[in-house]
């Protein structure tokens, strides 16, 4: 048995292949399956069988391409509702490719419908159990996102008193050695608190992962329930679309429109800007610009955060050989068909900029409305600046509009790059204020 683990850093997001003999299983597969055909290619194998651990809420899955492409069979609790081909897989049912044998456990939680797969190897008893989103490493799956999605819906205290019986009873049977590979690790809003660790064993998480101490089920649900990440957008969204089975990868890119040096952008839709910037960088009339330089942004999360599902968007690139690059990331989050156009601008297009004078701000901040727009567990942590106000971006463009201009506004976020989104934000929606963004000068004051 060989288990291949892939890694989606930006969405902090693991799946896997694994090999036995010339077959092979995929679990969770992310939206692109091209790294799965040439692992199993590269092995001379084929892939037979897709274990889909719930639908997920932070990206789409490529489960239903594939098997359309490859004829592997799509394999999920029958609580999910699928409407695309599958089989069902709950306690009970088995799967055996060549040696190994797959065997589901049903561990409600993270959501209702989850369960977590159990890899046997027949000659060695080497054991894998693949948590989804139930177990992480050193944490559990949040249970607050199937209140509004999915076949099933569950209210967040129903799903963490679930969780609470999960991780009491549905793991007692297997032994310490067991492998753990969660969905997730640190960085994603499934949960909170995970490690950076990728993978651990049944015993680490048994000593070291809070969900298991002694504690009653209130302690427990307390706990789980407290000082949950916010919850973007596009989560609903993507539920129901992986419970409906996502369209084609490439084709569904390859289908957005593509303008090259534009000289003007109608004002009709959102303009979202992807180009790197800093802190004397233009500004583009009436765009959100969201940073999507390389795999360490958190594009994903806030243009899902940012932007509403069904909501239509005009995308800018800095060159047409991002264009791949970008809507692959788009994509995994199924917004792709929401753009209008893919954009390059010309030469001569017009941007605008207003650079703070750092030097005053830092002599009178007094004489700003500093607007902090990082997550209410940052917030709580400590402010930077005893006077900020308190707006987070997952829901500024909601509440922008209760800012006063009476002074000029600096919007600062922890690190920088979150804060130019907050700015175009604010800036839209007040095209006469004084905006200014702190952007990664916010270091000087984070001591």
């Amino acid at each position: 048995m060989q288990i291949k683990q892939f890694t989606d850093k930006a969405l902090a997001h693991y799946s896997y292949a694994i090999l036995s003999g010339e077959k092979i299983a995929l679990i969770d597969p992310a939206r692109n399956p091209q790294p799965y055909y040439e692992f199993a290619e590269k092995h001379n194998a084929k892939i037979v069988a897709v274990f889909e651990t719930h639908p997920h809420a932070d990206f789409i899955s490529s489960h239903y391409q594939i098997h359309k492409e490859t004829d592997a069979k799509i394999y999920v609790s029958k609580d999910l509702g699928a409407e695309y081909p599958h089989e069902t897989f709950d306690e009970g049912d088995k799967l055996t490719l060549n040696d190994v044998q797959f065997s589901a456990i049903n561990t409600p939680g993270h959501s209702p419908d989850s369960i977590c797969i159990l890899a046997d190897h027949k000659e060695t008893s080497k054991k894998a159990l693949f948590t989804g989103d139930t177990l992480f490493i050193g944490d559990v799956g949040r249970p607050d996102l199937r209140e509004d999605a999915g076949n099933m819906k569950a209210t967040r205290e129903s799903l963490a008193k679930a969780m609470y019986h999960t991780v009491q009873n549905k793991f007692s049977d297997l032994p310490d050695e067991t492998l753990i590979y969660p969905a997730h690790g640190a960085g994603s809003l499934c949960g909170k608190n995970m490690s950076d660790a990728s993978s651990s064993t049944l015993g680490n998480e048994r000593v070291g992962n809070w969900a298991f101490k002694i504690q009653t089920e209130v302690e427990f649900v307390n706990e789980l329930l407290n000082d949950q990440p916010f919850i973007p957008s596009y989560f609903g969204f993507n539920v129901d679309t992986n419970k409906g089975g996502p369209e084609n990868f490439m084709s569904s890119i390859w289908s957005v429109p593509l303008k090259l040096s534009v000289s003007n952008i109608n004002k009709d839709h959102l303009i979202i800007d992807t180009r790197d910037f800093d802190n004397e960088s233009s500004h583009l009339p009436n765009s959100i610009n969201i940073m999507a330089r390389d795999e360490n942004d958190t594009f994903e999360t806030w243009l899902g955060a940012i932007v509403k599902p069904n909501e239509k968007f005009y995308l800018v690139i800095n060159s047409v050989q991002d264009y791949q690059y970008i809507l692959d990331r788009v994509a995994r989050i199924g917004y792709e068909n929401q753009i209008v156009s893919v954009i390059t601008l010309a030469k001569n297009f017009k941007e605008h900029t207003k650079t703070l004078d750092l030097k005053k701000f830092k002599s009178n901040p007094d004489d700003y409305t500093i607007i902090d727009i990082r997550n209410h567990s940052e917030v709580s942590d400590g402010k930077y600046f005893e006077n900020a106000l308190h707006y987070p971006l997952n829901n500024l463009r909601e509440n922008a509009k209760d800012i006063s201009v009476d002074k000029p506004i600096v919007v600062h976020c922890a690190g920088g790059y979150r804060s130019r989104a907050g700015f175009g934000i604010i800036k839209n929606m007040k095209p006469d204020a004084e905006v200014y963004d702190l952007s990664f000068a916010v270091s000087d004051f984070s001591s």
